[in-house]
């Protein structure tokens, strides 16, 4: 599918330039206009195959018409880098500390350090003779 093609295909003149807002509002009108299940059974295999066509023309309209499907870019980018960026591109090194630090927090918090002292009166009340346990 060409790129005119599938700007057509979404509603829009075929030398345009849409923006991803407008590309994803078109989509969705025309998603919910051909969507298969809301045809009789008879009309469904048309359905399916319109609304395919549309889903890789909005794949094709949001990669920027290079013929790649947005899951490629996003993996090239991954692979390059070693891990996605959130928010375009700015590092998230705090949100990812951010379960570390409530899972010390809360192991402290909650009972923690009663429960190593619990596990040692249990280790001297009934002591293990396989040397292989702690």
């Amino acid at each position: 599918m060409q790129g005119d093609e599938a700007r057509v295909l979404l509603g829009f003149p075929p030398s345009s330039r849409p923006t991803p807002s407008q590309i994803k509002a078109a989509y969705r009108k025309k998603v919910w206009e051909s969507h298969p299940d809301l045809f009789p059974v008879q009309e469904k295999p048309c359905a399916e195959s319109r609304f395919k066509s549309i889903s890789e023309a909005y794949a094709l309209l949001l990669s920027g018409g290079r013929g790649e499907d947005s899951t490629s870019a996003t993996y090239s980018r991954v692979v390059r880098t070693g891990m996605p960026r959130a928010h375009g591109g700015r590092s998230n090194h705090i949100l990812i500390r951010i379960p570390f630090l409530f899972i010390i927090l809360g192991t402290v918090g909650l009972g923690g350090l009663n429960a190593s002292r619990a596990y040692k009166k249990q280790k001297e009340t009934y002591p293990s003779h396989n040397p292989f346990l702690p």
